[in-house]
């Protein structure tokens, strides 16, 4: 009997197990599947198999058969895709920068209303993108800034700061400061010690969160919706702009191709961080006697 009920409840938790990932991922999965279906009306009735979509992402076609594809005008999606690359790529940058440097600071340093501070830090995180869009047009426009580029830099950096914040923080909590001390007492240099010991150490929250930065900055609608201009649509607002007006065939190869683009940004920064953890020297147990 007994028996009979841990295979009940392995079978259960199989079924579970099953349901739970067809859930998440059958909607991306169709997404896919319509990217290719040639009916130009209705993407739910199946026609055939076709590239038309595609092509007319990248303008090497108009028309599909007798009748003209749906497909706005392809130099306003590469420009859309180009925004949210500058945007992308700017906001990684600064974002990691000041996260990491804030990390370090945070973790080395101890000064009054330290515990108030990472809450600030927490924040950006957990307030509404709706709120916080809205605190950002607000801002911009009571200081005269004009909306564009820069503002959806500065808006995006505003919460991903403390992506990376939290990312670098974890991996110096287990980060044994020992091998810093020891650096030290060898006569290295802070710089040297940061640049041999610690930067090597930490390499891999830094990857993580940079990538991290770089998928929610390209991914983002609800604040970039908020604080861009006419003329810096970024590629999510354009894709937005698209869904307002009908769902068009060429939606889903949009969105596909931005899953192949983020699944091998994510793969990249995956293959980086265990390059880097393989080649960093094993972090000695801090509660074994035998290291002490």
């Amino acid at each position: 009997m007994k028996t009979l009920l841990i295979h009940v409840r392995k079978r259960l938790l199989t079924g579970y197990g099953l349901l739970f990932f067809a859930f998440l991922y059958a909607p991306i999965l169709l997404i896919v599947a319509y990217s290719f279906n040639s009916n130009p009306i209705n993407m739910m009735v199946w026609h055939d198999v076709t590239l038309d979509w595609y092509r007319a992402i990248f303008g090497l076609s108009h028309q599909l058969g007798d009748s003209e594809l749906y497909a706005d005008s392809t130099d306003q999606l590469l420009a859309a895709t180009r925004t949210s690359l500058i945007v992308a790529l700017t906001t990684t940058l600064l974002a990691t920068l000041v996260g990491t440097l804030t990390a370090l600071a945070v973790a080395r340093y101890r000064f009054r209303l330290q515990g108030f501070y990472r809450f600030l830090l927490f924040m950006p995180m957990v307030m509404p993108d709706i709120v916080l869009g809205i605190a950002l047009l607000i801002f911009f426009i009571s200081v005269g800034m004009p909306l564009g580029t820069g503002s959806i830099i500065i808006g995006h950096c505003t919460f991903l700061i403390s992506y990376v914040f939290i990312v670098v923080s974890a991996r110096l909590a287990g980060l044994d400061t020992r091998l810093e001390e020891a650096s030290a007492d060898l006569g290295a240099g802070p710089w040297t010690t940061f640049r041999r010991i610690t930067l090597p150490l930490i390499a891999p929250g830094v990857i993580g969160g940079a990538m991290l930065a770089f998928i929610i900055s390209m991914d983002d609608l609800v604040i970039t919706y908020f604080i861009s201009g006419v003329d810096s649509t970024t590629l999510p607002v354009f894709i937005y702009g698209l869904i307002r007006r009908g769902i068009k065939p060429e939606i889903n190869a949009i969105a596909t191709l931005l899953l192949l683009a983020s699944l091998a940004i994510a793969a990249i920064g995956l293959y980086l961080r265990n390059k880097q953890h393989a080649a960093t020297p094993a972090t000695p147990d801090k509660t074994d006697p035998a290291n002490d």
